[in-house]
């Protein structure tokens, strides 16, 4: 195949590609310029291709333009985010990787690669406007969000006693906090009350998920940006500022970048914040609660989550148990639930039948206590004018759960669908586990996440 059938084909198959591509060759002329780069920037393929950067992009100049930059220098630019404003006006924030395209030592081009996250940066705009919101003393009472405190924590098992004793503690003092516990077992509620126990209760109370946005805009969110900082930077606040005399909870702290825990290190150790793109420190103080809902020693063994960060931040360990290991609480939690949703949904629903007890007692509750409120809210919305839950309106079928006594077995299956019935199962265990989160499945399960998705399609799985 000649080159130039080479080619084309490449750019058959980038114009293909969700992120915007853009190739240039070592004259600065376009080469590659595919569909979705084309609605990115609001420009038309035709009227780019074969043209020379800066006649169309005539707000670019050698220093500004990250393709020329590179095609000049032969270094790579990763990651970089960038604002600015697109043929019609519109306001486009990407994240750029730009490479150089060698042969030998000799600049060919460079490809330019951009994934619009317009919509993450609002998002993570929209994050930062309602947290000054709550924190803003015009306030309303209707706005105000719910303050858990121990009072809210049910149940009279062993373990739980013990993780309450050790949050209680947690209130006597500044230190950081880590709390680990499966999904749905209550690390908020747990932060919170800490936290409203403290001397610190009249100060902010500010939550962050650190696995919800990317790298580069959960930086800014933390730590804030400072006007210049990059492309489209303003200058704002970060949590770490709002929440300055308060506490930061940094949930599921084991999906934040190594890279961003460095920085995050370097603020509890020095207790000041530098803002993106700034010169300025700027002293805070602020106590941080972190959660994980994997296992902290795990996490070390495999590289996620840093040593240094690691200790400074276990100051306090506190392990909150799954429901499964607290199973005296299951019916106690049952009775609140229902009790709450009978003044939510106007019910009158006095107790459990002695089958749906049995029920609930002996599943295993992956979801934990979350599940658990998720079953009785739905069952508290299908009953009538009973007074007494039946066991028939608990929406805990299967659901994952996998017992030797429900493989199917019989001497009309062959090993192949008796394993088949197998992996399925697991399968749909592993996607209830983690919530249908197909990466984490995959992990759970051993195997790759394509694998997984060839598998579940392969099975009609949604």
């Amino acid at each position: 195949m000649k080159t130039k059938d080479y080619l084309k084909l490449m750019q058959k198959i980038l114009h293909h590609i969700d992120d915007g591509i853009h190739v240039i060759d070592k004259d600065g002329n376009t080469i590659i310029y595919n569909k979705s780069m084309a609605d990115l920037e609001g420009m038309n393929e035709k009227d780019v291709l074969n043209k020379k950067l800066l006649d169309i992009f005539e707000s670019l100049d050698k220093e500004s333009s990250t393709l020329l930059r590179v095609l000049e220098s032969g270094e790579i630019i990763e990651n970089k985010k960038q604002t600015y404003l697109n043929k019609y006006g519109k306001e486009i924030t990407t994240i750029n990787t730009t490479i150089p395209i060698l042969n030998k030592g000799e600049i060919l081009g460079a490809i330019e690669i951009s994934k619009n996250i317009t919509k993450i940066k609002e998002l993570s705009d929209t994050i930062l406007k309602l947290h000054r919101e709550k924190l803003s003393p015009k306030q309303t009472m209707k706005n105000k969000l719910k303050k858990y405190t121990f009072d809210n924590i049910v149940g009279k098992s062993d373990n739980l006693k013990k993780a309450i004793a050790l949050a209680r503690k947690a209130c006597k003092t500044p230190a950081s906090v880590l709390i680990y516990g499966e999904t749905g077992t209550g690390k908020e509620l747990f932060s919170q009350s800490i936290h409203y126990g403290s001397d610190r209760k009249d100060k902010p109370f500010i939550a962050q998920n650190c696995a919800a946005l990317p790298e580069s805009l959960l930086e800014g969110i933390l730590f804030g940006t400072s006007k210049g900082g990059f492309t489209g930077a303003v200058d704002r606040a970060g949590l770490f500022e709002q929440a300055n005399g308060g506490t930061l909870l940094l949930d599921e702290i084991n999906s934040m970048p190594i890279t961003l825990q460095a920085k995050l290190l370097r603020v509890l150790q020095e207790g000041y914040v530098r803002r993106v793109g700034g010169i300025k420190d700027i002293p805070v103080d602020v106590r941080i609660i972190a959660t994980t809902n994997e296992e902290p020693l795990k996490l070390l063994q495999e590289n996620k989550f840093r040593k240094d960060l690691y200790y400074r931040l276990n100051v306090i360990s506190i392990n909150i148990p799954p429901l499964r290991k607290r199973k005296e609480d299951i019916l106690i939690l049952a009775q609140h639930f229902i009790e709450k949703y009978n003044e939510i949904l106007n019910k009158n629903v006095w107790m459990l039948s002695e089958k749906s007890k049995e029920i609930l007692l002996n599943y295993n509750w992956f979801g934990n206590i979350r599940e658990l409120e998720n079953v009785i809210y739905s069952a508290m919305s299908m009953i009538d004018d009973e007074h007494v839950l039946s066991h028939n309106y608990l929406n805990i079928n299967c659901n994952g759960e996998i017992d030797d006594e429900n493989i199917e077995i019989s001497e009309n299956f062959s090993l192949s669908e008796t394993l088949k019935n197998i992996e399925i199962k697991f399968i749909k265990k592993a996607l209830y586990n983690n919530e249908k989160n197909v990466t984490r499945a995959a992990k759970q399960l051993g195997i790759k996440r394509q694998t997984l998705q060839h598998k579940m399609k392969k099975y009609n799985i949604k």
